[in-house]
């Protein structure tokens, strides 16, 4: 009997590791094949992306056409788009376990959107673009493979892992970011080697086998590590995350506010555009128009106005509230990187590396992953100045309350211990649960 017991056990351990080798080996290939997706999907995006941003600078007047191309993209999202229109949101849906089908069509259709909005001049980033190609092209790998619900979830986190890493040259953060994202406060650690396979593999595909390569910046000579500083950088990481939490909300109230002033939506992308164009006028310059690359390098190596933070904000918020494609996050990179160049001054620190805090600070604060973006930083502009890069994570986080760009995103754990939050609360309903708690006190 103790034989067969301990024959038993042995059985039981290895059929354990086998079963371990098999699912370790299945998630290579999974996340391997959607990394070669997405990082083909960004390659195409990111030569595309300079040719049309090149394009834009040699034809000034093809700002012009701005009106024209974003009501042409949004009729094409009202005819074939279906719930393609939902973006980001629509993936995070899914991921927690939505009943919606992603269409792979939503990758094609991204992708012309954030071309033709970055042709015409809109102020308007590329994370989105590489996160729904992603997420687009797992779902229809999955779907040829005939996966299971649970392992659809996986791919598509990899699809956002994927997307992220390939597109900005960060596959750490990537990795991440994939997981952190979903839900504020909870990291699920189960997509953790799919999500590092397909950002990895996203990553090299881009650079090693397309040859498309990312720019980095230099954060320059790093303060040492004093209470005088440290001081500073909180304040500062406050202020980015501030700065965040108004960029989301304004962005959201302009969305609701085209939408209820324009009913039609190809009406309400010709308006806005006509409202860009209009503040180049009035600003005078064409700085804060598509990625705003010059600017960022110019908070590193140069100078800038004061207020070009200020300006890079509304340019995005407009462009994106009036319906054009493209994502949130080099222009939150441009955002925290000119405030840091301008907060630099006024706390008599070294501009540059004010400014890569506030790259990845205000990111951070507009999407609540703060782990993600630490590793960004690092990834980026080195270790030297670690301990400055997490507090102005963490800082920035904290700062941006219960506030972000993605109102699918969760809120898995509260900022704060005193504000209950109900357990599937996310950032599109949140406000209605304070406002419960209001209505109560004010009962009471």
């Amino acid at each position: 009997m103790a034989r067969i017991r301990a024959k038993l056990l042995r059985f039981t351990k290895q059929s354990m590791s086998f079963a371990l080798c098999l699912t370790f080996i299945k998630w290579i290939l999974l996340g391997g094949g959607v990394g070669i997706l997405a990082g083909t999907a960004s390659a195409f995006f990111l030569e595309g992306l300079e040719y049309v941003t090149d394009l834009r600078n040699l034809h000034p007047w093809l700002l012009f056409g701005l009106p024209l191309g974003g009501a042409f993209v949004s009729y094409l999202y009202l005819k074939l788009g279906k719930n393609s229109s939902k973006g980001n949101n629509l993936i995070l849906e899914q991921i927690h376990e939505g009943q919606e089908t992603i269409p792979l069509r939503m990758a094609p259709l991204v992708l012309f959107g954030t071309l033709v909005t970055h042709l015409f001049g809109g102020s308007a980033g590329r994370e989105g673009t590489a996160v729904q190609m992603g997420g687009s092209l797992a779902e229809a790998f999955g779907r040829i493979l005939k996966v299971s619900a649970k392992d659809r979830k996986m791919l598509l986190i990899c699809g956002i892992s994927g997307g992220f890493g390939s597109i900005f040259g960060t596959p750490l953060a990537g990795t991440v970011f994939g997981l952190e994202v979903l839900a504020i406060g909870l990291i699920s650690h189960e997509a953790l080697i799919p999500a590092f396979v397909a950002s990895m593999v996203g990553d090299l595909v881009t650079t090693s086998f397309w040859g498309v390569h990312h720019i980095h910046y230099e954060m320059g000579p790093v303060p040492d590590f004093s209470l005088g500083v440290v001081l500073k950088v909180v304040l500062a990481s406050a202020l980015f995350g501030l700065t965040s939490l108004v960029f989301s909300e304004l962005t959201h109230f302009l969305k609701k506010m085209y939408t209820k002033i324009f009913k039609n939506p190809m009406l309400k992308s010709a308006c806005g555009g006509l409202i860009v164009i209009g503040l180049v006028y009035v600003v005078g310059t064409r700085d804060y128009l598509g990625l705003s690359i010059p600017l960022i390098q110019q908070s590193f190596n140069g100078d800038i106005p004061s207020l070009a933070f200020l300006w890079k904000l509304l340019f995005t918020s407009l462009t994106l509230g009036a319906g054009f494609q493209g994502g949130e996050v080099t222009p939150l990179f441009g955002i925290g990187a000119t405030l840091g160049h301008t907060l630099a001054e006024v706390f008599g620190l070294y501009a540059p590396f004010l400014a890569a805090l506030g790259f990845i600070a205000v990111f951070c604060g507009a999407t609540s992953t703060p782990i993600a973006c630490f590793i960004m930083g690092i990834e980026l502009f080195g270790s030297y100045g670690a301990e400055y890069l997490f507090i102005a994570c963490i800082v920035s986080y904290l700062a941006s309350g219960h506030t972000g760009i993605y109102t699918s995103q969760k809120i898995g754990i509260s900022k704060v211990h005193s504000i209950h939050v109900p357990e599937g609360t996310t950032l599109a309903t949140v406000k209605q649960h304070k406002k419960k708690l209001a209505d109560k006190a004010a009962e009471g």
